[in-house]
């Protein structure tokens, strides 16, 4: 049987599983040292003063709106083009939520239309509190024209960073937080690096940061300065809001210590094989990813586009295909104002329209740093088969 092809792997060593061993026979495998020392490190990596690591992206995202301090009455813009993660963590602070279309060509969220929206907003008094950026594949958002806006309008901007680190925006790495109040980052095993399940929240922000350490760990301070009245003794602590466990282990923070060391080499590998389809594929009727060039995408995902107009079958038929031959093709994204959740909110079909043509049109190809050669002239050569 000709072997399955996914879009998406984690690439586990030797190292890895050495890493992870140590630990577990360590005196610590939840709340210790390697916590510490991964948050250093991608600190580090980014450029960025503060690192928080939480058990996925969405705790990530959702902390990252409270620290913000998001609440009822505020309202939140994101990217209809994405998880609906980036959306519901607006949703669970009790706050509105809206979306910004798509631009054509990069997929992310268009300035044009953000900077269109606001305008509108100011006149009906109804700004956003948070914008969250999206950067879609794993490349950057047009973050400083974004930040330009949010200084003129007054909103916080968290990066959705979950597809991108290793990436760049104008030579700085992505994380630095040089455009936005704070980025989240994935660590789910078909991203760049993997924790198993894991993400992260980076910031420069000194008040930032200590309302994320509180808000992972059920609102608990040890700090005696924020505490009500005095300490009873070196085992106190006092809960000064409402916060949530939301925090990573050791095991899994070791995981992401050993993956971190090869996050160049991860990148690199995904940017040849971006290159390779680019090659391979110019002849077809296809749209292939394009690269603002101000970024240097980490390439979480290769989207390919199809030109329906040229192709006698539908995007769903080809879709079925390729997974027919056991190429694992995936779509990212359904639009989330089109999900029945958020219908129930009163968006509709339509409301957003460049989001919608990217939906009917997009696949998402293979693109890992295992995947072979071989591998990538099959899908190739299966695509081709299919398309013509």
């Amino acid at each position: 049987m000709t072997a399955f092809i996914p879009y998406g792997r984690q690439d586990i060593t030797q190292q890895d599983i050495d890493a992870v061993v140590e630990v577990l026979q360590s005196d610590w495998i939840t709340q210790g040292p390697t916590i510490d020392r991964f948050e250093q490190a991608v600190a580090s990596y980014c450029g960025v003063r503060y690192a928080v690591a939480v058990a996925n992206a969405t705790a990530a995202l959702h902390i990252a709106c409270l620290a913000a301090e998001l609440g009822t009455g505020d309202a939140l813009w994101t990217s209809p083009n994405t998880f609906v993660a980036s959306a519901n963590c607006g949703l669970y602070c009790g706050s509105n939520v809206d979306f910004v279309d798509i631009d054509p060509h990069t997929y992310n969220v268009s300035v044009a239309e953000l900077e269109r929206k606001l305008q509108w907003a100011e006149r009906q008094g109804c700004l956003p509190k948070i914008v969250i950026p999206v950067h879609l594949a794993g490349q950057s958002c047009e973050m400083e024209a974004i930040a330009s806006l949010a200084r003129q309008y007054g909103f916080c901007v968290i990066e959705d960073a979950s597809h991108a680190i290793g990436g760049r925006y104008r030579q700085q790495p992505i994380g630095s937080c040089q455009f936005s109040d704070m980025a989240v980052f994935s660590f789910h095993p078909v991203k760049i690096i993997t924790t198993g399940e894991g993400g992260m929240v980076l910031t420069n922000r000194d008040d930032l940061y200590e309302k994320l350490i509180r808000l992972r760990t059920h609102g608990i301070t040890r700090d005696p300065d924020l505490m009500q009245g005095d300490s009873h003794g070196p085992w106190y602590y006092q809960q000064i809001e409402l916060g949530f466990n939301y925090r990573m282990t050791d095991i899994q923070a070791a995981l992401g210590l050993s993956q971190l060391q090869r996050l160049d080499e991860f990148v690199q590998r995904r940017r040849f094989l971006a290159d390779r389809y680019n090659q391979l594929l110019q002849d077809l009727p296809l749209t292939l990813p394009w690269q603002h060039p101000d970024t240097e995408s980490s390439y979480h995902l290769y989207v390919i586009r199809l030109k329906l107009d040229k192709i006698e079958k539908t995007h769903r038929q080809i879709f079925e295909a390729l997974r027919h031959y056991h190429i694992g093709v995936n779509l990212h994204y359904i639009p989330v104002h089109t999900q029945p959740y958020y219908q129930q909110l009163g968006f509709l079909w339509g409301d957003f329209p460049e989001a919608e043509r990217y939906y009917q049109e997009a696949i998402s190809l293979p693109i890992y740093y295992g995947l072979t050669g071989e591998d990538q002239d099959r899908v190739v050569a299966v695509l081709r088969e299919v398309l013509l």
